[in-house]
């Protein structure tokens, strides 16, 4: 019997019992800490066959303590965390899950942007201390939104924003502007898109910083800026600051720097508390989007163990 290491703490929390699946191949799944701190998890990677990682570091010193590891399913799509290069030297396969949470993610962005517009978030907390007036939104269908990153949850947002009515621009720079036409929405500039919309939700990959003090300063007053991304992709002193002096009129999102310690936040200044919106990354936290990254990390892991080529394999060369 193989034994599966699983560190993410929604494995398997879904409608699937994918813990049963992986006993029907023969193997066993067994649990470790999400932060995938050595001390604690150096014993277990030490038994492990193939391991499905969570957020935590993926790291040479974690191979080190692996000898019998075979392979490494990224549970999620990123794979920044990963010592992708490390695994490929011990001929360690990593995989992950594209587009296994793009559903839930283009949900989410949705869902952010209308509390946003229509102050939701700050309209509930006004009733639950008996402040009932009110503060004035826009409607979803009369803005222009530009999305940044138009890959699958990208794409994911611009379907579900058609039935709003609503333009919709895109600015992806590994896409061709035929493609995005194709596909029903308006290619644009990243610069462009950043002076014409109303609504900015941002769908690229992390690693550069796209929303900056420049860039703010060309933006429409009042626009609203969501980020379901990641955290990396804006400055937050530049976009507290311009939420101070009403370039922006919002903020949503899914993620802040350093998240869970993330309490020091220029975000989190309670000034600014009725123009911003943070949810603790519920943007793939739903049944379907955890079946889908379980059943897709734990299929690449058997077929792995079974002498098979995985379905979703990453590699650290372009």
């Amino acid at each position: 019997m193989g034994v599966i290491l699983a560190t993410s703490r929604s494995f398997s929390d879904g409608d699937l019992d994918l813990v049963a699946r992986a006993r029907d191949a023969g193997h066993q799944i067994v649990r470790g800490p999400a932060h995938h701190g050595l001390t604690e998890l150096g014993p277990l990677l030490a038994a492990a066959d193939g391991w499905i990682a969570g957020t935590g570091p993926v790291t040479d010193a974690h191979l080190d303590a692996a000898p019998n590891l075979k392979v490494i399913a990224r549970y999620g799509v990123g794979t920044e965390a990963v010592d992708v290069a490390a695994a490929e030297r011990r001929g360690i396969p990593v995989t992950n899950t594209p587009g296994a949470n793009a559903d839930a993610v283009a949900d989410h962005a949705v869902g952010l942007m209308l509390a946003a517009l229509r102050c939701i978030s700050d309209g509930d907390r006004r009733v639950r201390r008996g402040d009932w007036s009110v503060r004035r939104g826009r409607e979803l269908g009369a803005a222009t939104v530009g999305i940044v990153g138009f890959g699958r949850i990208g794409q994911g947002v611009a379907r579900r924003l058609t039935g709003f009515g609503c333009a919709v621009l895109a600015a992806d720079p590994f896409l061709a502007p035929e493609r995005i036409v194709a596909l029903g929405t308006v290619p644009i500039g990243l610069d462009d898109l950043f002076r014409t919309a109303d609504v900015i939700t941002l769908h690229a990959p992390g690693g550069q910083t796209l929303v900056d003090a420049a860039r703010l300063d060309g933006i429409r007053p009042g626009t609203v800026l969501v980020n379901t991304a990641r955290p990396d992709l804006i400055d937050e002193d530049a976009v507290a600051a311009a939420l101070r002096d009403g370039r922006l009129g919002a903020y949503a999102a899914d993620t802040l720097s350093g998240d869970t310690a993330a309490s020091d936040s220029p975000l989190l200044a309670a000034d600014l508390a009725e123009r911003v919106t943070v949810t603790p990354h519920l943007g793939a936290q739903t049944t379907q989007a955890v079946d889908n990254m379980g059943s897709m990390s734990l299929d690449d892991v058997l077929a792995v163990l079974a002498g098979s080529t995985p379905a979703h394999l990453v590699s650290s060369r372009p």
